[in-house]
């Protein structure tokens, strides 16, 4: 058997051309090493390299798929973010609440005291968009409570979720506490405070008529 390349050189530079004992295998004394002290390296793969690149390959997919769908899922609105339409806005000062209330004129406004951590507000807050978008007249107004607690303590709410009724001149036409389960109280309270707007409404046809037929 010829001597490895790394002792070549050594046979090469000796001029005494002694012979040498064969290198010692170091493969049998790492490996009784690995039982003795129970160390972790291998002196070979235990998967082809084929196999390897595959499962890396495979474990980096499923990585990457995960990071998309959390990208996915943080994108989305949260559930209070949403609005129903143009007549729903979310209130994020006392000022900005007083003038809307103000804007609105003679229209019925619903205030919605809710809290991101309310699980009944939560729950209700589909109904409420839905009647939002069944009520274009009607102005909806969002009050996070954590986010104006003096403005909540001012109007005496204490408990979520509660909802404030306001009709121009009239100022605040009515108040309650409302859950999904007694969401007809809402419903009840829309059909009693806002007939006024379609009573106006046929009062100008009318005197429009009236005018109309004066002229004639």
């Amino acid at each position: 058997m010829s001597p490895p390349t790394s002792f070549r050189s050594l046979y090469a530079s000796s001029s005494t051309r002694t012979p040498i004992s064969p290198p010692i295998r170091t493969i049998p004394l790492l490996n009784s090493f690995n039982r003795l002290y129970g160390l972790s390296f291998s002196t070979s793969s235990s998967l082809p390299s084929s196999s390897s690149n595959l499962v890396f390959s495979t474990r980096k997919q499923s990585l990457s798929i995960k990071v998309q769908a959390l990208t996915a899922e943080t994108e989305q609105p949260k559930w209070w973010e949403k609005k129903a339409g143009p007549n729903m806005i979310d209130i994020t000062s006392t000022e900005q609440f007083l003038n809307a209330l103000k804007d609105a004129g003679d229209r019925l406004v619903i205030v919605d005291f809710y809290g991101t951590w309310c699980g009944s507000c939560r729950a209700m807050f589909p109904k409420l968009c839905k009647t939002a978008e069944e009520h274009p007249e009607i102005l909806f107004l969002k009050v996070n409570f954590d986010e104006n607690k003096s403005l909540c303590k001012s109007l005496n709410v204490k408990v979520l979720p509660y909802f404030h009724l306001y009709r121009g001149s009239d100022g605040q036409v009515d108040s309650f506490s409302c859950s999904l389960a007694k969401f007809k109280k809402l419903r009840d309270a829309i059909v009693r405070h806002n007939v006024r707007i379609s009573t106006d409404h046929s009062s100008s046809v009318s005197e429009q008529i009236e005018d109309s037929t004066s002229s004639l």
